[in-house]
């Protein structure tokens, strides 16, 4: 081999192998996306798929607590059980929480869930296997499909995609342009000018609430025409949740770029904190996939409280008594983040 390639060749190793980013990124990244989406997608067969019955005083004790079934298949279906309201369990349905639930009326057994949800089907046949016939002598079963819009996997799509895009326009938008802004010196000049940084902190969190209003409602019109989708909640408690995530975000973002000025070290920080939120957050698909035991922490993370306010002023009409608890929550962490970024913020 030429001397001068292999030189060259050792050289490019080295530089690889000097900064800690590079390697977290190509090598460390995938592997812990392979881990977490394997936790929440993998061994479907084991885990515990939770079923909501209603309409009874005293539930069969087969329909009650968490039994195994098909055993012998090899592949057994964990089933739980669970005795609550018609409203609670429509509720559930409507936060991914379940996708099927049992309604007990005298000697009939009904089964609703959203025909075109496959996973409700398969649970559904299982639970028919199963149940038919074997609760209280000779039971009836009939299916009622429910019909309403907000079972749909785009009801649930949308406010996802709402709060992310809430997380990237603070993150990128104020964060990188932050970093970006140092990098090319530009700060060194602003900070000659007799400017607060107070003042030219808020002039981005206000540009944001601006700019994320413009892209969520021409995101909301989209899907109002193409989809049928609609706000069935206060639309002034959206407005609320909407401000509280902008500022939350504008928050964390200012202090992420408080002190950085290297491309590697903001590229880093930028995608350690959206990357993680947006795989587990519950986005793309419900966070009840995880274990139990990941749920309670996925819950406090600022996107997936934001998320779950959104869709539930957009799909169980929520008002302002249900989301003054996020907004509470969204609020003081863009108040701390931001004073903690205003404190430790530096022009160049």
């Amino acid at each position: 081999m030429n001397k001068s390639l292999y030189q060259l060749i050792l050289i490019n190793f080295r530089v690889f192998f000097r900064e800690p980013a590079i390697i977290f990124w190509a090598v460390l990244f995938p592997i812990i996306m392979a881990w977490v989406l394997g936790i929440a997608f993998s061994n479907k067969g084991e885990s515990v798929r939770t079923v909501y019955v209603t309409g009874a005083q005293k539930i069969p004790d087969k329909i009650s607590g968490e039994k195994v079934f098909a055993n012998e298949t090899g592949n057994p279906s964990r089933i739980k059980f669970q005795k609550t309201s018609e409203v609670e369990a429509i509720k559930a349905i409507k936060q991914g929480v379940i996708v099927i639930y049992l309604e007990m009326s005298g000697d009939s057994l009904i089964y609703h869930f959203d025909p075109v949800n496959s996973d409700a089907q398969l649970t559904h046949l299982i639970l028919e296997r199963e149940l038919n016939g074997k609760l209280n002598g000779e039971n009836k079963t009939s299916v009622q499909g429910l019909q309403t819009k907000v079972t749909r996997y785009i009801e649930f799509l949308i406010p996802g995609l709402i709060a992310l895009g809430i997380m990237n326009s603070c993150i990128w938008g104020i964060g990188w342009t932050l970093i970006e802004t140092r990098m090319k010196k530009l700060l060194r000049r602003m900070v000659a000018t007799p400017m607060k940084k107070s003042i030219f902190l808020s002039s981005h969190i206000l540009t944001r609430i601006i700019l994320g209003g413009f892209e969520t409602l021409l995101l909301l019109i989209f899907t109002h025409f193409y989809f049928g989708t609609e706000i069935s909640g206060n639309i002034l408690a959206f407005i609320g949740v909407f401000l509280a995530g902008i500022f939350a975000f504008s928050g964390i973002a200012i202090l992420i770029a408080s002190r950085t000025s290297k491309t590697e070290v903001a590229n880093g920080l930028v995608n350690l904190v959206t990357l993680p939120m947006m795989i587990l957050s519950g986005i793309f698909f419900n966070y009840h996939n995880f274990p139990d035991w990941a749920i309670p922490v996925i819950q406090v993370l600022p996107l997936t409280v934001l998320a779950d306010s959104i869709r539930a002023v957009s799909i169980e009409a929520a008002g302002f008594t249900e989301i003054l608890k996020p907004v509470a929550i969204l609020s003081i962490t863009g108040v701390v983040t931001f004073i903690g970024g205003l404190k430790v913020f530096k022009w160049y």
